[in-house]
């Protein structure tokens, strides 16, 4: 498609302030600009640094900035869900729709407003707000479209299904089940008459009515439940554009201020395929006991391994989480390396000395390991966590489960043995891991799958444009 193919047409990009959730979405705004759209991208303050890489690689992407609205229960100063947990989500939700009023004085004033709005899939609010400026908005979800399908089904069902210890899905393809705990936290953390609560729930629901639906994902994973999504909303314009990393200009994601030059010498010097890669996402801390188990079923498989830990702070601490034991790093010395705070992902799981990753399956790691050809050892926790993991462990066949649960406690033994057995050889997992990257990269190229939607969306939003007399 040329570069003039979305003619000039504006879109205003409305990003949730969580790690998972705006890399994906600054991907695809890459993409949308390379294909001649016009951006603006609306963010509060603090949220701005994460847009430079994007900007200073497209200085035309304009953006529009917001004080955070106050939250009772939000602490002055925060404005990006990693300075809360996820527990803070229901109130950045609810401060955000604070933004409402403000928004709609900018679209009236602007000399060309959007016509168009991508909003990611916590601010269902917005679907209100494009109904009463006169354009449509796309929901743009950061996770995939088989847990869009689970939680779309939890939403309209919400009051019965959290009274079943086992929760069936049957109209979904492969009919697949959850117990309670395993369905999208957001389900479960729902308190029924809470306002805040019920106005979650009501923005997930009004996601369905959005005018179109983006997905990070592509067909060669996911095509059974972007077509089931295509019937569930009644048209077609559910697009599968993933993984939207492939297609990004790496320094768009770039971390200029960190030198893992070390790191990667690290690597270097180990055998292809040798190293497991251990990281829980930006979020998760595990508790003292699970990184006891961890550290001691680590050390005990005789793998080679690289572990990114987070520092941890005092209040923390008494709070029971858990850091590096003591001695531990001496002892695997040589075979291990230990990095605290961020490390680079996507750098490391791209080296080829690494043959697994053992991961608690959020959705952007998920697709930075299988674009990779990496097999994932699952320890699912939270959130959309192990809806994915039943994705990649029972219907792709690319990961083996290694626990479940926020606060499991893994068999240290067992942990080792099944960490040993799945590094070594070359196992099915692998195979298939490899499978599903060669997937990705057909879906992202000229006529591929993710290709074609992407064109599509950009030939939608022109029209549009059009539309409006523009």
């Amino acid at each position: 498609m040329s570069i003039s193919a979305g003619k000039g047409a504006h879109i205003l990009v409305f990003p949730y302030p969580a790690q998972g959730h705006i890399l994906p979405i600054l991907d695809l705004t890459h993409q949308l600009v390379l294909h001649g759209l016009t951006i603006t991208i609306l963010v509060t303050p603090k949220n701005l640094p994460i847009l430079n890489p994007l900007i200073s690689t497209h200085p035309s992407i304009q953006t529009l900035v917001f004080s955070f609205p106050h939250h009772p229960r939000i602490p002055d100063g925060v404005e990006n869900v990693k300075d809360m947990g996820n527990f803070g989500n229901v109130f950045i939700i609810n401060a955000l729709s604070k933004l409402r009023d403000p928004i709609i004085q900018w679209f009236k004033s602007h000399p060309t407003p959007p016509v168009a709005l991508i909003s990611d899939f916590f601010l269902g609010w917005t679907q209100n707000l494009a109904h009463e400026i006169g354009i449509p908005r796309i929901v743009f979800y950061s996770s995939g479209p088989f847990f869009t399908s689970v939680l779309i089904h939890c939403v309209f069902n919400i009051k019965t299904l959290r009274s079943l210890r086992v929760v069936e899905f049957s109209d979904l393809p492969r009919s697949p089940s959850f117990i309670e705990e395993h369905l999208p936290s957001i389900v479960r953390r729902y308190r029924e008459s809470d306002p805040e609560w019920e106005f979650v729930k009501d923005g997930m629901i009004a996601n369905i009515s959005s005018w179109g639906s983006v997905f990070n994902s592509f067909d060669g994973l996911e095509g059974e439940y972007m077509a089931y999504l295509r019937k569930k909303m009644g048209h077609g314009r559910v697009y599968g554009v993933g993984p939207v990393s492939l297609v990004a200009d790496s320094s768009v994601r770039d971390d200029p201020i960190s030198d893992h030059s070390g790191v990667m010498e690290w690597f270097d010097g180990c055998p292809d395929g040798s190293v497991l890669y251990v990281c829980f996402g930006s979020q998760r801390f595990l508790k003292r006991d699970q990184m006891e188990a961890l550290a001691y079923g680590l050390e005990q498989s005789g793998v080679r391994f690289a572990w990114v830990a987070k520092n941890i702070t005092a209040q923390q601490e008494t709070d029971g989480y858990g850091s590096i034991p003591d001695g531990f790093e001496e002892r695997v010395t040589g075979r291990a390396i230990v990095m605290k705070g961020w490390a680079p992902q996507v750098s490391i799981l791209s080296h080829r000395a690494v043959g697994g990753f053992l991961s608690h399956c959020g959705w952007n790691s998920v697709l930075e390991a299988l674009v990779r050809g990496v097999m994932i050892l699952a320890w699912p926790m939270e959130a959309d966590q192990f809806v994915n993991a039943k994705l990649l462990v029972e219907y792709m066949g690319a990961a083996v489960l290694m626990c479940e649960g926020e606060f499991a406690v893994p068999d240290s033994d067992e942990l080792a043995r099944r960490i040993a057995k799945s590094m070594s050889g070359n196992s099915s997992e692998k195979v298939r891991a490899k499978e599903l990257r060669d997937k990705a990269l057909e879906a992202v190229k000229v006529g591929g799958s993710s290709s074609r939607d992407m064109e599509v969306l950009v030939r939608d939003f022109a029209q549009l444009l059009v539309t409006k007399g523009g």
